[in-house]
């Protein structure tokens, strides 16, 4: 009798030990990574003076009723939201003493981007301040450095920056490498007249985006939303170079880049011409237009728009008192006619 027992226990052990072998197989299975979001059409704004405003007390009404401006821009359409981040915006000279656009505030405004379900493109400046076609200074840290040292920061930055996004569960789905570079980045050493240097540097910037996640997609965001040569010009050189990317980003301000006709004649000559996505991924005026061009467009290569800080900047689709206004609706109807999804 002793020996049955002693046997029957053995087997009633060996059993919950195989069932809990299989109840930890599944309990404890590592979660599936993130698919990035994709869209086949995209409406974007750029929020990142968001976290600004709301310091300061800015709320944001829709219908009399307050919400989260990301889920009011959601709820009018939008299915993408672009940051900037700089490298030390509290540097000498940077941006924000207050630190705003640096990595720490990238990753609350990443999180709430995600849980919103949207898109989430990330604009890296490469510099403690702005970045423009008239302005591309090295951050501080960088001043010093030599042509190696440059390529090897850039590319540590970007890791970094996309590292500590992916601990979190909020890797962008979509990275720019330089803002608005039409004349290079990283002055002087990356201008324009540097072909190859300024290849080497975005080159590095991209490989510190696929270290972290190959399949992120790589824009190269250029000025020259109605400048069809200029456009060619610098595309053509970097791709000479054999700089790889997935998406063409223009700017489009009427009165550096003339009027809607410029931007539809410079797009469609971009969408014949090239294999890459095009995106006009800053603008602020001629929203219906702009949006008509884009999408308008034959084949499948005109991805969509980003409107500039909607939120506060210029023809913005908020009033002063925060409530959503005419503009708001226009977007909308934009939604609505070109059958943007969610």
């Amino acid at each position: 009798m002793k020996n049955r027992i002693i046997q029957s226990l053995k087997i009633s052990s060996g059993i919950l030990i195989s069932a809990l072998m299989v109840y930890m197989l599944f309990a404890f299975k590592p979660s599936p990574a993130k698919k990035h979001i994709h869209f086949d059409k995209i409406l974007g704004a750029d929020i990142s003076f968001l976290p600004e405003l709301e310091a300061e007390g800015h709320k944001f009404y829709d219908n009399g009723i307050q919400k989260d401006p990301i889920q009011i821009l959601k709820d009018h359409g939008f299915n993408y939201i672009r940051l900037r981040i700089f490298n030390n915006p509290s540097a000498d000279s940077g941006y924000s003493k207050k630190g705003y656009c640096d990595l720490e505030n990238t990753k609350k405004m990443a999180l709430r981007i995600k849980a919103a379900g949207m898109g989430f493109l990330l604009d890296f400046h490469y510099s403690d301040n702005w970045a423009d076609p008239g302005k591309q200074f090295k951050p501080k840290a960088w001043e010093s450095a030599n042509y190696q040292q440059l390529q090897d920061s850039l590319r540590a930055f970007t890791k970094n920056t996309l590292l500590a996004l992916k601990q979190q569960g909020t890797l962008p789905d979509m990275v720019q490498v330089g803002n608005e570079i039409s004349h290079g980045m990283l002055w002087p050493d990356g201008r324009l007249k540097n072909l190859d240097t300024l290849a080497a540097f975005l080159k590095a910037g991209v490989q510190g985006v696929k270290d972290v996640d190959k399949s992120i997609k790589i824009m190269l965001h250029i000025a020259c939303g109605g400048e069809n040569a200029e456009s060619r010009y610098f595309l053509d050189n970097m791709l000479k170079r054999d700089v790889k990317f997935d998406i063409i980003g223009e700017s489009y301000y009427p009165e550096w880049h003339g009027p809607p006709d410029s931007l539809s004649r410079n797009l469609a000559d971009l969408n014949h011409r090239y294999k890459q996505d095009v995106i006009v991924v800053e603008y602020s005026q001629h929203k219906q237009a702009v949006n008509d061009i884009e999408f308008s467009l034959p084949g499948n290569k005109m991805k969509g728009t980003f409107i500039w800080e909607p939120l506060s900047y210029g023809e913005a689709a908020f009033d002063e008192k925060g409530n959503a206004n005419a503009f708001m609706k226009t977007y909308s109807e934009i939604s609505k006619k070109y059958n943007i999804t969610q």
